[in-house]
């Protein structure tokens, strides 16, 4: 997946989380200060994240120690375009 792909991935997940319109979440969003994702959007985003990428990227997971330094769609983005490349 390109890293624009997994961005349309990640903001698309998060605007039915969050009950917003997809356009309203850039990359430089962070969770918390811009977007108002409590930990349990957090958790149903990653959920939702590795759902779908289980399908396209063999064990793909992200771990629950990685979980607090994913601060910003952009953190999320990076770890999940890593995390992917490793595997495909």
């Amino acid at each position: 997946m390109t890293r624009a792909e997994i961005f349309e991935l990640v903001r698309d997940r998060l605007a039915d989380i969050l009950e917003i319109e997809p356009d309203q979440i850039k990359e430089g969003n962070s969770f918390a200060d811009d977007l108002d994702a409590d930990s349990l959007a957090l958790i149903e985003l990653v959920e939702a994240l590795e759902e779908e990428l289980a399908e396209r990227t063999v064990g793909f997971r992200i771990e629950d120690e990685d979980l607090q330094d994913l601060k910003s769609v952009r953190d999320a983005v990076d770890y999940v375009h890593s995390k992917a490349g490793e595997n495909s």
